[in-house]
């Protein structure tokens, strides 16, 4: 009776060996279900970066509000009959030893010139 539990027992550890460790166990089910998860949630988050990109894309195609947008704060340009004011940060006017004016600043662009016509 002992030698049959013995087997039994046995062959029982021999059963849950394949199910535990085997190629496909628990444990490495485990781990590829962990690394679907990161890859499903990097997905994500380029699919929210690529609908931001395209509604943008599409923004620029179709309106001028994004153009002008990206043509003042990138390029730093200005309307016609629009006037340029800058204002400094008390701590940075603090700082600088000499005034800054725009166009000592470097970034900002020329003032048009009006023509001596009108």
């Amino acid at each position: 009776m002992r030698l049959i539990a013995l087997a039994l027992a046995t062959l029982l550890l021999m059963i849950q060996y394949p199910l535990w460790l085997g190629k496909g166990g628990w444990l490495r089910v485990w781990e590829l279900d962990k690394q679907v998860s990161q890859v499903q949630s990097h997905n994500e988050g380029l699919k929210d970066r690529n609908s931001k990109l395209e509604s943008e894309v599409e923004d620029l195609k179709t309106g001028t509000g994004a153009v002008e947008e990206r043509a003042r704060f990138e390029l730093g340009m200005i309307k016609k009959d629009e006037i340029f004011v800058q204002i400094l940060d008390a701590g940075t006017a603090s700082q600088a030893s000499a005034p800054v004016t725009p166009q000592a600043a470097g970034n900002v662009p020329k003032p048009i010139k009006e023509n001596a016509a009108r």
